[in-house]
């Protein structure tokens, strides 16, 4: 515990000091996230290499508080190095979508075949339990890239990335110190003590983003804790036993993970890329509904606690009939939100690939140097899609 303490603190007071320097470099670099385009809400540049400091306060809290001895440890933090490069270049330049991909993969193979993190059955969903080898490996392969992913789809408000990464961290962190696993609660709770000082700096109105540098970092992290919570909880002999743990995973993944395989498929079903832009994220969807950004990230991550308690008190139930009650509340909310959105359906709706100004993987813009002095005047609009990064 003394560990956990130690590692939580180190990261919160290693971020802490490193994001107002980031700030700092960022203006007199004249580096900054330009509201450029009408899928931004902010309106004024604002630095987004808040990355920077979440990987510094992560990655040397975790190093610190880690119990000696295990071989895990270079590996993740290899995989680690790998998407946080991966992050920064596509935070100053622009990354094709193939780059991106073959940067994530080359994280997830070191991962899977370094760290020993598989998903290696299906536990009982549908009537299923083993998988083929090669089957489990590429689900574990999807399962680790559309996490890693949705943390990066769903930063698009202040505050609202950096919360629910918390959320999940703190519920990955408080099982693996039952289960005693202190490795793994390590990273959890060193992941969220990063998360916490960044967020003093991020909540609306954000004085940073953190960038895809950040969300990345986030989203691999997170994938390796609920697949190794999936890996430990479903063991019989485990310390703290939980059958049903896929459907725990899903339920604290909630809201980023569930917004994501939507986008995706909505996209995929209308013959469209599942990485152009659109405004039918959960947080468009709020934000058209007139919430500020603190209210949207309130409500995401107070559904998202609801949906995970929820879960966790039924977790004597059939682990088909948790998936797919997840699945079905999950699509009566958006559906709720859509139809209550029914005068702006058309703007939430619609595809701008065309007049959109070069995208990456996630559709978004990327971070323009501006010159001392430039003026920005940020266009006129309803319901903007914003992206920290």
């Amino acid at each position: 515990m003394d560990h956990l303490l130690i590692g939580s603190v180190i990261s919160f007071l290693i971020t802490y000091s490193a994001i107002p320097i980031i700030i700092r470099v960022a203006e007199a670099k004249h580096l900054f996230d330009v509201p450029d385009d009408d899928r931004k809400v902010h309106v004024t540049p604002v630095p987004s290499l808040g990355g920077i400091g979440i990987f510094a306060g992560f990655i040397l809290g975790f190093l610190i508080a880690v119990p000696a001895g295990l071989v895990e440890v270079q590996y993740f933090g290899a995989a680690f190095l790998v998407i946080f490069f991966l992050g920064l270049k596509d935070d100053i330049v622009v990354l094709t979508p193939l780059k991106k991909f073959l940067g994530q993969l080359l994280a997830a193979f070191i991962i899977v075949y370094k760290g020993n993190i598989l998903i290696d059955g299906m536990f009982g969903f549908m009537g299923f339990e083993k998988m083929p080898f090669i089957l489990s490996l590429a689900f574990t392969y999807l399962t680790i890239i559309v996490i890693t992913n949705s943390f990066n789809l769903i930063d698009g408000v202040d505050g609202l990335a950096g919360s629910l990464g918390m959320f999940t961290s703190i519920c990955f962190g408080i099982y693996f110190v039952l289960a005693d696993q202190p490795f793994y609660a390590m990273m959890a709770f060193a992941m969220a003590g990063s998360l916490g000082a960044f967020l003093i700096f991020n909540i609306s109105p954000a004085k940073i983003f953190m960038g895809d540098t950040g969300s990345l970092l986030l989203g691999i992290v997170n994938s390796i804790l609920v697949i190794k919570f999936i890996q430990v909880a479903t063991l019989p002999t485990a310390k703290v036993y939980l059958p049903a743990a896929p459907a725990i995973g899903f339920a604290i993944l909630f809201v980023p993970l569930f917004d994501t395989l939507r986008i995706f498929a909505y996209r995929i079903l209308s013959r469209r890329s599942p990485f152009s832009p659109d405004r039918n994220h959960v947080h468009h969807l709020l934000l058209a509904k007139g919430f500020s950004h603190k209210m949207v990230t309130f409500l995401a991550v107070s559904f998202n606690l609801v949906i995970a308690g929820a879960t966790v008190l039924a977790r004597e139930l059939n682990i088909t009939f948790l998936l797919l009650g997840l699945i079905s509340v999950g699509f009566s909310v958006i559906s709720l939100l859509i139809y209550s959105n029914r005068n702006n359906r058309r703007k939430l709706f619609t595809n701008d690939a065309a007049t959109a100004p070069k995208e990456t993987m996630n559709g978004e813009t990327k971070v323009i140097p501006l010159a001392a002095g430039t003026a920005v005047v940020p266009e006129k609009t309803e319901v903007a899609k914003h992206k920290q990064s």
